[in-house]
C-alpha cells in the first residue's frame, strides 16, 4: 500500500499542473515547480497477516504528561468534582510556635485576672466587715491620765551614771459599751528628760471590761549615762519651778467584741508633763499634762 501511494501521488500532481494552462492563448503558463509533499506517515498498529509483507517498526515515543488542570467556575459540577479529586492531598501544617506562646500568655492573663478579682473581693469584704463593726460597736480609744509621780531615788553612782527610781500612778478608762480590752504582757512605761531616758517599767497584765476605770501603779527604774550633766540640768530646771518630762506608753492589747477576741494591736501614747521639782520622797505637783494616744495595727 505504501509503494502504491509513492507512485500515484507524483503523477496526479503533474496532471494538476498541466490543467492550469490558458486555453485562449494556447500558451502554457510555466508555474514554478513545487517539490512533492511527502505522504503522511501511516502507522499500522495491526499485526500484518502472514503472506502480505513486513510491518515497519517506528521509534517509540515517551508519553507526554497531561497538562495541569485548573478548576473553572463555568465547568459542570461533575467535571469540577473530577478535577478536585485529581488535586494532591495536602497534610495539615503544624501550628506555629507563636500560637502556643499566645495560649500560654492568655492562660497567665486569666490567672492574673482571677487573683486580682479575688483580692478585690477580699478587700471589699474586709471593708464591709469593718464598717459593720464600727457602726454596731462604735469603738473608741481608751483614755489615760497621770495622777501622781513620786521620785524615790535620783542620784549619781560611782560610775558617774544617774540612777533613778520613780513611782507613777495612772488611771485607764475604757469608754466602750460593747468592747473589752485585754492588756497583754510586754507593755512598757518610760520617763524621758529631753533626749535622755531616765527610767522605765512594765505595765501589768489585766482585763478591762466595758466602761471600766482602772488605776495602775507602775514602778520605774533606770540608769542614764553622763549622770553629772543630766543631774545638773535637772537642778537648773528645778530652780525655775518647771521641769519638763515625757511619759511614753507602749501597750499591746487585744480587743474583745462580744465573745470574739480579735488580733493583738498596740496602743502608743505620749504624755508631756511639767512638774515643779524632782525632790526625793516629796510630793511632786503636776502643773501641766498633755497626752496623745494612737492605735497601731
Amino acid at each position: 500500500m505504501g509503494d502504491l501511494q509513492h507512485r500515484v501521488y507524483p503523477v496526479l500532481q503533474m496532471e494538476a499542473n498541466n490543467k492550469k494552462t490558458s486555453p485562449a492563448h494556447g500558451k502554457t503558463e510555466h508555474l514554478p515547480t513545487q517539490r512533492p509533499f511527502p505522504p503522511p506517515a501511516t502507522v499500522d498498529n495491526k499485526k500484518t497477516p502472514p503472506g502480505r509483507g513486513k510491518t515497519e517498526h517506528l521509534p517509540t515515543q515517551r508519553p507526554v504528561p497531561p497538562p495541569a488542570t485548573t478548576v473553572d467556575s463555568k465547568t459542570s459540577p461533575v467535571a469540577r468534582e473530577k478535577t478536585l479529586q485529581q488535586l494532591p492531598i495536602q497534610r495539615p501544617l503544624p501550628p506555629p510556635l507563636m500560637m502556643v506562646r499566645n495560649k500560654k500568655r492568655n492562660l497567665c492573663c486569666r490567672l492574673f485576672c482571677w487573683c486580682l478579682s479575688l483580692l478585690i473581693i477580699a478587700l471589699i469584704s474586709l471593708a464591709v466587715a469593718i464598717t459593720v463593726i464600727y457602726f454596731v460597736f462604735l469603738p473608741k480609744l481608751p483614755q489615760y491620765e497621770v495622777n501622781s509621780l513620786r521620785v524615790s531615788n535620783l542620784g549619781i553612782n560611782l560610775d558617774l551614771s544617774l540612777s533613778a527610781l520613780f513611782k507613777v500612778e495612772i488611771t485607764a478608762r475604757n469608754p466602750n459599751k460593747k468592747i473589752g480590752i485585754y492588756y497583754e504582757k510586754g507593755g512598757r512605761l518610760q520617763v524621758w528628760y529631753t533626749k535622755t531616758k531616765l527610767c522605765e517599767g512594765p505595765i501589768p497584765k489585766f482585763y478591762q471590761g466595758h466602761r471600766n476605770v482602772t488605776r495602775l501603779n507602775v514602778d520605774l527604774t533606770g540608769r542614764a549615762q553622763f549622770g553629772n550633766t543630766v543631774l545638773s540640768a535637772l537642778q537648773q530646771q528645778q530652780q525655775t519651778g518647771r521641769v519638763p518630762l515625757d511619759l511614753k506608753v507602749d501597750a499591746p492589747v487585744s480587743v474583745k467584741l462580744g465573745k470574739l477576741k480579735l488580733k493583738k494591736v498596740r496602743i502608743l501614747g505620749n504624755c508631756k508633763l511639767v512638774v515643779d521639782s524632782l525632790s526625793t520622797n516629796n510630793r511632786i505637783n503636776i502643773k501641766a499634762s498633755d497626752c496623745k494616744f494612737k492605735l497601731k495595727l
